[in-house]
């Protein structure tokens, strides 16, 4: 087993005022060299949009952006003609391929949005742009990890044009699990949302990112009540 850790507090991070990010990976004026990608897995942003405000008209080709609302409202239209409102307990998910232009907002004048954007490098490129937006509600599990995002479009949770899993849990202080990864060569990167849990022998607490790969199982022991995010994905670009 091979792992490498992302302490929250080791994160990019820039703040213009309508927008808070952190960064996990290098992303705009953000560079590190070690932090350019893990496997597959490009971009995780940890994103507050203050009230009234967002991105406008942006370009994006050939990535698997994912899109996880934890606190407000977020306003997504683009060139695809799809116009929607994403809250916390959906999951968007956008195949740019061959290119689209889309923008995300915050109409409400009085709240913030929470989000975590998540960019993925797909296994097909210039692929026809497609869009979908899921509620969770109907696969959410109490204390367990339950699985939002597959290659199968006959699979649960929504699909993206890669060889990549991610589930989620909210889960409870004192609880134990075992996550087992899904495809030979993929790895496995934890994302802490809330809570601590020690995790293939490593504690972890709110916001830390985890990466693990070279195993075929990952035991998860709870020591508060916690929010964990799991990107199972290949290590290969």
């Amino acid at each position: 087993m091979k792992t490498v850790l992302h302490k929250a507090e080791t994160r990019g991070h820039a703040n213009h005022g309508w927008l808070n990010t952190y960064f996990s990976f290098s992303f705009a004026g953000y560079y590190n060299p070690e932090r350019i990608h893990f496997g597959t897995l490009r971009v995780l942003n940890d994103d507050t949009i203050a009230a009234g405000t967002g991105f406008g008209m942006h370009p994006h080709d050939n990535m698997e952006i994912i899109t996880i609302p934890t606190e407000g409202t977020l306003t997504h239209n683009d060139s695809m003609g799809n116009g929607s409102d994403i809250k916390e307990g959906d999951v968007q998910v956008m195949s740019a391929g061959s290119g689209v232009f889309h923008s995300e907002s915050n109409k409400d004048q009085h709240q913030q949005v929470k989000l975590f954007q998540i960019w993925v490098f797909p296994n097909k490129k210039n692929v026809t742009p497609r869009y979908d937006q899921i509620s969770l509600k109907n696969i959410e599990k109490e204390n367990e990890l339950y699985q939002i995002l597959s290659p199968s479009l006959k699979d649960q949770g929504v699909w993206i044009h890669q060889d990549a899993w991610f589930s989620m849990g909210k889960l409870k202080a004192g609880s134990a699990h075992t996550y087992y990864l899904k495809k030979e060569g993929n790895g496995l990167y934890v994302f802490m949302i809330e809570g601590s849990a020690e995790i293939a022998g490593q504690v972890l607490n709110k916001r830390d990112g985890f990466g693990i790969w070279e195993t075929e199982t990952v035991p998860i022991d709870v020591k508060k009540d916690s929010w964990i995010l799991l990107m199972d994905i290949p290590m290969q670009l």
